[in-house]
């Protein structure tokens, strides 16, 4: 199943994941999107990477699922912003997967346009309102974004 993930560029770009090659998707707060990467996804799922908070929001890249999840290790962190002092080892709330670059788009494909193409306005992005920073993506949705951003992978 491909995904959406979502990250703001000046924190974490398509460019930096490019970089660094492999990254733990740490810091989710957010049952919902929590149990979608607990649960759901599976290693070698495809995932748009989407810049938000960002002018213009939009889809920057193609990334992968590289891992089974496992415990997001900055619950425990106490100097880190995303520590959680009801989670244990033992009894961890937070869960993440790494996720790897597959791609970088030559253009970012702005959240206007998703709105604006037919086969794309129903996708949950493209909702008034949907603030999860993940999110499952329909195969014709995906399939379409690739197709609008030229991207063949």
């Amino acid at each position: 199943m491909p995904w959406l993930i979502k990250s703001e560029p000046e924190v974490f770009s398509i460019q930096d994941l490019k970089k660094v090659k492999r990254e733990p998707w740490s810091g989710v707060r957010n049952y919902q999107a929590r149990n979608f990467m607990w649960h759901d996804m599976q290693v070698d799922d495809l995932a748009l990477f989407y810049h938000s908070s960002a002018k213009p929001p939009g889809v920057a890249g193609v990334a992968k699922v590289v891992s089974a999840p496992y415990p997001d290790p900055t619950q425990f962190d106490v100097k880190s912003e995303y520590f959680d002092p009801k989670s244990t080892a033992q009894k961890p709330r937070w869960f993440l997967v790494d996720f790897s670059h597959v791609a970088t788009f030559a253009e970012l494909l702005p959240l206007e346009t998703l709105k604006s193409d037919d086969v794309l306005k129903d996708m949950i992005v493209s909702r008034k309102g949907t603030r999860l920073s993940i999110t499952p993506v329909e195969k014709k949705h995906f399939t379409r974004i690739l197709k609008l951003a030229r991207c063949k992978i």
